[in-house]
Formats: structure tokens, sequence, C-alpha cells
């Protein structure tokens, strides 16, 4: 025995250093500009530990003490190999060099080749601005949004309109962030152009409906977009100039290393060539928008780094000094960076969001304005604990202040304003990324908000069952007048069959406190925000989904089938003859009940080679129960879409020479027309039956686009993009009204405004 004893101490000693682990930590850049890499791969070479760069291009690797070859992959960028001796935490940061060959393929993914499969995380689509490059553009401006409204799951609300619909969700149902702050109106423009410069960005993220438990707001989509930190390595310039619009971009260092800043700025001036129409009432209109993006970025030491972003834009449209309707947005966030440790990683962000629009009338004797804002201050706190290969948590805190001014008149119009309301939005959540097993992921959150609405000069009512004002009633300024809370489960699983296909499963609840109404088919500018009170309730869905995954030669081909079913309280629909815009109580004129949606998803991609490209089809239902309503049965939601078809094509013909087309087909929308009419003191009117129980004809479309390289030098590189918008001409409908005949007052005739036919466009890149 006494002879074992020495070597069962000398085991006993050994085993903690066996087991012991170390930490290895740090962030994946671009070895060109210094941008951070969004959701790079690092893993050791054999395969059996890994993990991914977070928003910020921050990793944490746990690993056994020892040595260790570890890989980092980006796509489009020359895998790196590092050897690294664990016997302490250790700091790694790597720079990625672009491959040469991103010259001569076009690349339509910024993610891990085989996450589609591997990832536990449904509904979730990454893309990178490099993707818009071979595109057919608008007026030659490149836009993220219209990428996005390509996407499975996602229908364009239509021409003239940069709303866009996620699994049978309402356009004001999706939450877009800029740097974190919200962005309430993403058009310019009236939807021809998205508030978003490519320029300016690096990176989007699309969740449709089972984001992680970080984000809420909305019932059925996030779309978080990433704006460039600015090149830390060098100066460099690049724009455009187009037939209707440029823009300009400047970004360098401000200390090589360490920090950065970033400009971008654009224009249109089509009130440029307005001005020079002989006609007089042509000369005088305005139509115009402008937006600038800036960013500066230091870093304080190798723990701490410190962001400041912001963005402004205004919109213009006015006939002379007759009418006027400008709108903009403006955000700002100031965000800190912290690493506590190599496990434990901190985002502390303030920020600020402001949306307004005004309307000037002067005519008829009337010379007024009409006021409206929405303005938000934002803290939010997020750590990131990296506990082992297997789990990563993810928990924090929300806390937003809401001021809404419903419309200010002002002018020689006697109207009574409606006060501003407040309220106040809370959330603290926990996530977790938690591998089970070499083939079983979860995703596992869990998210409680809270909406406090408070007194002031606004007022409260009490309605009957009819929907007429009983009581009114009115509470002190900063006096909680009722609070709302709601629990937001969300969980989501994907089970590996082999290493090119897999399973997912995933559910999601949301709730929804600011809702958006509009008494038009189409979007614009004036439609109303309004907060939940005692009257109108929280929004809130419940979704469930499962897929199949699958690749095929070696990720060149992604296929994915995807069904969701998703259950709606709270839904709000106007009444008939509703007036959002007028200053009367908006509660009175507001229905309440339930909506369902639900559908599947096709889904094949082609990522590699000189073809790419990918198809995506939807086949869905969206429909309101709500009382008062087509007696109170099931009805198409106007957005509701049983067909939605795109395909998108991208093809490199030579080292100068790249050509694309994109095809868009999807049913009609659901419209309410008249169903008779009759005659009222001579005048005819139409009668009105069931809510939606129309539609209006299928939409498709085809555009091409064809990108020239003119120059490819290392210091300077130019290319010419040419477009054709609506190749073959078709009238979409973008309204539809009725009218009598003008030769026969006994018939009526069905007027369709289309906005485009054929709409050519050229623009000239640069970048040195």
């Amino acid at each position: 025995m006494h002879k074992v004893m020495p070597f069962i101490m000398l085991l006993l000693f050994a085993l903690p250093a066996i087991a012991q682990k170390h930490t290895l930590s740090g962030t994946v850049k671009d070895k060109s500009t210094g941008e951070t890499l969004i959701g790079a791969v690092v893993q050791t070479d054999d395969k059996t530990a890994g993990t991914a760069t977070n928003e910020y291009g921050f990793y944490s690797l746990s690993l056994p003490a020892g040595e260790h070859t570890v890989k980092i992959n980006y796509v489009g960028y020359t895998e790196q190999p590092q050897k690294v001796t664990l016997d302490k935490d250790v700091t790694l940061n790597v720079s990625l060099v672009a491959e040469g060959k991103q010259l001569n393929e076009v690349v339509v993914s910024s993610k891990a080749k085989n996450e589609n499969v591997t990832s536990s995380q449904m509904g979730m689509n990454t893309l990178n601005v490099k993707e818009l490059n071979a595109l057919p553009v608008l007026f030659g401006e490149k836009d993220v949004m219209k990428i996005v409204q390509l996407l499975p799951g996602v229908q364009s609300a239509g021409d003239g309109n940069s709303g866009f619909f996620v699994r049978g969700g309402g356009a004001d149902q999706n939450l877009i962030l800029l740097d974190e702050a919200v962005v309430y109106n993403p058009s310019h423009l009236l939807g021809f152009f998205s508030v978003f410069n490519s320029d300016a960005i690096k990176n989007l993220t699309l969740y449709k409906g089972n984001e992680p438990a970080q984000y809420g707001g909305r019932l059925s989509s996030v779309t978080d977009i990433k704006m460039n930190d600015g090149n830390d390595q060098s100066y460099h310039v690049n724009g455009g100039i187009g037939l209707i619009s440029s823009r300009l971009n400047i970004e360098g260092p401000i200390v090589k290393d360490q920090g950065s800043f970033l400009v971008s700025a654009r224009r249109t001036y089509a009130d440029v060539f307005l001005g020079l129409s002989p006609d007089t009432t042509i000369k005088k209109t305005k139509l115009y928008f402008y937006d600038l993006n800036a960013k500066l970025n230091y870093k304080l030491s190798d723990n701490d780094h410190i962001y400041l972003s912001g963005y402004y834009g205004k919109d213009v449209l006015g006939l002379g000094s007759l009418f006027g309707l400008n709108w903009g947005n403006a955000t700002a966030t100031l965000r800190y960076n912290h690493i506590f440790n190599p496990k434990l990683f901190s985002n502390t962000s303030l920020i600020y969001s402001d949306y307004t629009y005004k309307i000037n009338i002067n005519t008829f004797g009337i010379d007024a304005s009409i006021l409206s804002v929405i303005k938000d201050w934002n803290f939010k706190e997020e750590l990131s604990y990296y506990a082992n290969p297997d789990n990563k948590w993810s928990f924090g805190l929300n806390s937003v202040y809401h001021t809404i001014t419903p419309g200010q008149f002002g002018g020689n119009i006697s109207v009574p304003n409606q006060p501003e309301t407040h309220s106040w939005e809370n959330a603290v959540y926990v996530n977790d990324h938690w591998k089970a097993s070499s083939k079983l992921n979860f995703d596992l959150g869990v998210r409680l908000s809270t909406f406090s609405v408070f007194g002031g000069d606004n007022k409260f009512y009490n309605l009957d069952k009819n929907g007429n004002i009983t009581d009114t009633m009115q509470y002190g300024a900063g006096q909680i007048v009722e609070t709302f809370a709601t629990p937001e489960p969300r969980a989501s699983a994907s089970y590996q069959l082999n290493e090119s296909s897999s399973l997912k499963a995933a559910y999601a609840r949301n709730a929804q406190y600011l809702h958006l109404l509009s008494n038009s088919t189409t979007s614009n500018p004036t439609d109303k925000w309004v907060a939940t009170n005692n009257i109108i309730k929280p929004e809130i869905a419940d979704q469930f989904s499962a897929g199949y995954f699958r690749n095929f030669k070696d990720n060149t081909y992604e296929c994915s089938i995807e069904g969701y079913y998703k259950a709606m309280q709270n839904e709000l629909d106007y009444k008939d003859n509703a007036q959002v815009l007028s200053n009367n109580p908006i509660e009175p004129q507001l229905l309440f009940g339930q909506g369902r949606a639900y559908g599947v998803e096709l889904s094949a991609k082609k990522n590699e080679g000189r073809f790419t490209g990918w198809v995506s089809y939807t086949l869905s239902r969206t429909e309101l129960q709500i009382n008062g309503i087509n007696s109170s049965n099931w009805y198409p939601a106007h957005q509701d879409r049983t067909n939605n078809l795109s395909v998108v094509a991208m093809y490199k013909l030579s080292k100068k020479w790249t050509v694309s087309a994109d095809f868009v087909y999807y049913t009609g929308d659901a419209v309410t027309f008249p169903s008779g009419k009759y005659t009222l003191d001579h005048q005819v009117v139409f009668y009105y039956t069931e809510r939606n129980a129309y539609r209006e004809p299928s939409y498709n479309r085809l555009d091409l686009g064809a990108t020239l390289k003119l120059k490819e030098h290392k210091h300077y590189s130019s290319e010419l993009a040419f477009s054709l918008y609506n190749a073959y001409g078709r009238e979409n409908p973008y309204t539809i009204t009725f009218q009598q005949d003008p030769n026969d007052p006994a018939k009526t005739q069905a007027v369709q405004t289309s906005l485009f036919r054929w709409v050519p466009s050229i623009s000239y890149n640069f970048k040195f």
C-alpha cells in the first residue's frame, strides 16, 4: 500500500492541472480597414470547440491547458491558423486579409458557410452590404431594405413604399434599428429610397419573430443594422453620382490602430430639374431629401472602447407656398464596450431617437400647420458571459422613455390640440446559447417587459360598449396611470442530422406597446403613432415555427423549408370612416380583436461560383377577427397575400462585367371596394359592405442590372452601374379609386394609379 500512496498523491495533484481550462479571447478585424467582423468563426483545428464573434467583433473560447491550433474563418477572407499555448488566459486579436478571389465572384453570404444548418436560431438572415453590389437598383441607389424584401417570409408593401410585411405582421410591427437606435420611418421620397445609405452600413441581421431575448417591442421582426466604424488604417473616399442623387463617404484614422471616423452624406436633386421647367407650377415644386451619417470610435485601452454615431435625414415635398410636407429622422448612439475579463463582455448604450413630420397648408384662406413628433430616450446595458464552449449567456436591461406629440395645429384655424403623451417602457432579459451535444443546440431566453403610462396634460377616457366616451379623467404629471407587464419567453432548438442537414423548432412571445394608425391603403409619413393606455392594450403574438435545412456540395447550395403559425392578441383596426389625422380622441374610433397568421416558406440559394442567387417562395394567410367588423367574422388583413415569389440571379460575365436580375410576384393586397352606390341630394355615394373583401390585381415586376468595372487598382477603383426597373413595363397598382363614368353617369369607373412603367438609371461609383 505504501508503494501505491505516492502514485495516488501524484494523481490527485495532477487532476486539477488535467481538468484546468484557460480562456482565449479577443477581437477579429479586417486588416485593411480595421472594421470588426461580425460572426467570424473561431474554431480549434480538430473542430471539437468553437465560437463566433459577437456584433462587436469580440469572441471568447475556453480550452484545456496546453498547445492548440485555432483557425479563424470569415467568408471572403483568407483562413488564418494561429498556434497558442494556454498556460493562462490569453488575448489574441486577429486581423484577416480579404481573399483576392473576391474580385472574381459574387459573394452572397456574410456568415459561416454552414451556419444555416448548425445554428439553433430560426427565421434569421444575415446580410453583408457587399451583396448589394450586383443587384439592380432604383434611381441608381443600392438599398439594403430592397434586399430584405426579397427574402423568404418578407413582402414588400408595394411601389412607392419602403414598408414591408414579415410573416403576416403589419408594417408597424417591424423594429428597425440603426446602431441600436429606433428608426420609426425608414423611407425617403414616400418610399422610393430608404434612409439607409449603403456606404455607411456594415451589416444587417433580420429576425422574423424568433429574435433573442435582448430584442423586444415589436411583434413581427427585428432588423438590426450596424454602421461601419470607419477605417483606422488609412484615409479613403468613395461615393457615387446618379441621375437624381449623389453620395459621398469619407473615412479614416483619428489615431492609427486606435480610433477612426466616418462621415457619409446623400442628396437628391430632382428639384433642380423641376426648376428648369417652363411650367411655373412645376417650377415651384419641391421634391428632395438629404441625409447624413457620422461615426467616431476610439480605443481607450485594450479593454475599453467608446463609440459615438448619429444619423440625420429630412424629406421636403411641396407645391410652392400652397402645400408642404416635411419629415425626418434623427438618431444618436453613445456606446461603451468594456471587457471585464476574458469571459465577461459589457456593452452600455445611451440612445436618442426622434421622428418628426410637419404639414403646411396655405390655400383657400387657410394658413395652417400640423406638427407631430415621437421622441425616445433609451438606456441599455448588456452583459455577455462566455461560461464555457457550450454556454454563452447574455443578460441585461433596457429602459426607454417615450414622448409622443400626436398633432399640434398652428395658424389661423381653431382646432384644440391634443397634448403630449408620456410613457416608460422597461425590460430585463436573460438568454443562453447552449450546445447540449455535438448535434443538439438550444437558444433559451426570457424577457420581462413593462409599460407605464403617465398622466399630465393628456386625458384618459372610459368608453361604453358602443365606443362612446362616458368618463374623462386626468392625472398629474409624472403620475403612473397604469402599468402593463408581459413575460416573453423564447426558445429555439436545432438537431443536426448530419454535417449538411438539420431540423429546427422555435417558440417566441413578443409584446408591442406602440401602435401605428392609418386609414390609408398605403403607408405614408402622416400615419399616427399612439401608445398603449387604459383603452389600447398591448399587442401580443405567440409564434410557433419548425423547419428542415439542407446544404449540398460543400455548402455551395442551401435549401430550407420553414412553417410558422402566429396567434395575435389585442389587434386593432379603425372603424368605418375613422379620421386618424383629426385631433379628436382616437380611442372611440378604434376596434379591437385577435389575429392569426400562418404559412410555409421555401428557399433555395447558390452561394459560390460565377452564377449565384436565390429563390424564395411563401404560401401564407393573415386574418383578423375584430368585434364590429364584418359581423365579427374572420376577414383578410390588408397585408394578407397568398403567394409571394422572389427570384434573384447574378452572373459574372468577365472580370469587368457582372449582370443581374430579380423577379417579384405576389398576390394583390386585400382591399375594401364599394359593393354598390346610391344617390343622395343629387350626389353619388358609394356603398361599402365587407372589410377587405376584394383584391387588387397581382403584382409582378422584372428588374435588370449590369455593372462595369472601369478601373481596379490598389488605391483607386471605379465602376458604372446600369439598371432597368420594371423591365417589361407592367403597370402595377399603387391606388385604385372609383368615380362616375363621365360618358355614362349610370356606370362606375375603377381608376388605377401606377407609379412606374420603365425606370432606367445609371450611376458612377468610385473609391480611392
